[in-house]
């Protein structure tokens, strides 16, 4: 009898090929939209025509090609939108590029364009404000393969604004780690998908970001892969359980993840050292990093959280997490100010 494996790799043949055309597909479709952009926006912009040129395009399409979808006035008016968003810019920031991880030193946005859907595009031009948020999205969303739902989701809690005041942390770190772990954690967490009001005990926490873990390694990052709770150490005659203990595949490392209920204490600091030592010395594999931990708190003092890990050699992060969104406006405001601090003149 043939073994059923042989079959799954057939399966494994066909689905890689439907991606790949998938792709393609997408690939002509963003360019044909670019085109036409170019198109509309050079030709609208003689004083003959102006708006003017877009509606009878509209309507020339829906009198001749009733069957082709999307040539409205409004789906005109967005690819003349993206083609004068991105057509006169050649690359993405070489600092944006290089916070997300991804390889080469510049990443062109036309590369960019064609790895992301229409309606990721269109999600993209109508929520961000800035250039530089729109190739944050646009970088991540071809980094993390975002469906709109999930990217709608990034860009309603804020993680733009949260992912860069996280910059300002510091984290020490093994120095295999040092360079890739600020792109890997946030300063701030938002757990508004637990849907409570309010959480009463660690053991609580820790249950509800289980059942909700697709959208917990969404918040965290898809490059987490989950190990599991209540890991097991044993160090000496005692027993100790780390909370939550993932693999991060691009710092190839473990990751544990330490929940607390309260506002941040110094004493955390000790316990996680424990953990990672215990990781390090009996769960790590020889060719992977040293182990990372995040101190997961309701609340943080920062000055009291440098204080605690000034002296620490272990791979730390303490970070808080909400149960509601963020303010967006509120996150706007102190990234403009962080971002004058950073660079007063």
């Amino acid at each position: 009898m043939v073994p059923e494996k042989s079959y799954s790799e057939i399966v494994k043949i066909i689905q890689s090929a439907r991606e790949r055309a998938f792709y393609k597909v997408n690939e002509e479709l963003i360019g044909m939209y670019f085109q036409i952009g170019k198109f509309v926006s050079e030709n609208s912009r003689e004083a003959a025509y102006g708006d003017s040129y877009v509606d009878g395009l509209a309507d020339f399409f829906a009198k001749n090609y009733p069957e082709l979808k999307g040539f409205t006035r409004r789906g005109l008016y967005r690819m003349r939108q993206f083609y004068e968003v991105y057509g006169n810019d050649e690359k993405v920031s070489a600092v944006l590029t290089q916070l997300l991880g991804l390889s080469g030193e510049n990443i062109k946005v036309s590369t960019l364009l064609t790895q992301l859907s229409w309606t990721n595009h269109i999600q993209i031009m109508s929520a961000c404000k800035t250039a530089e948020e729109r190739y944050f999205y646009m970088a991540l969303c071809a980094k993390e393969k975002y469906s709109t739902r999930e990217l709608e989701r990034q860009i309603d809690s804020g993680y733009y604004e949260r992912f860069m005041l996280s910059q300002k942390s510091v984290v020490p770190t093994s120095s295999k780690t040092k360079s890739s772990a600020p792109t890997a954690f946030l300063d701030t967490y938002t757990l508004e998908f637990l849907d409570v009001p309010e959480i009463v005990s660690e053991k609580d926490l820790q249950t509800s970001i289980v059942k909700n873990l697709k959208n917990f390694i969404l918040e965290i990052g898809k490059d987490f892969s989950f190990i599991g709770e209540e890991y097991r150490l044993q160090v000496g005659g005692h027993d100790y359980y780390v909370d939550l203990l993932f693999y991060h595949r691009g710092l190839s490392c473990l990751v544990a993840f330490e929940l607390k209920i309260d506002e941040f204490k110094p004493e955390y600091v000790g316990k996680m050292n424990l953990y990672l030592e215990a990781l390090d010395r009996e769960v790590k594999k020889p060719n992977e990093n040293p182990s990372v931990g995040v101190i997961l708190c309701a609340k943080k003092d920062d000055e009291v959280v440098e204080y605690a890990l000034s002296r620490s050699l272990s791979p730390t992060m303490v970070s808080e997490y909400k149960l509601k969104l963020i303010d967006k406006n509120l996150l706007q405001k102190k990234l403009k100010e962080y971002i004058e601090l950073a660079d007063p003149e």
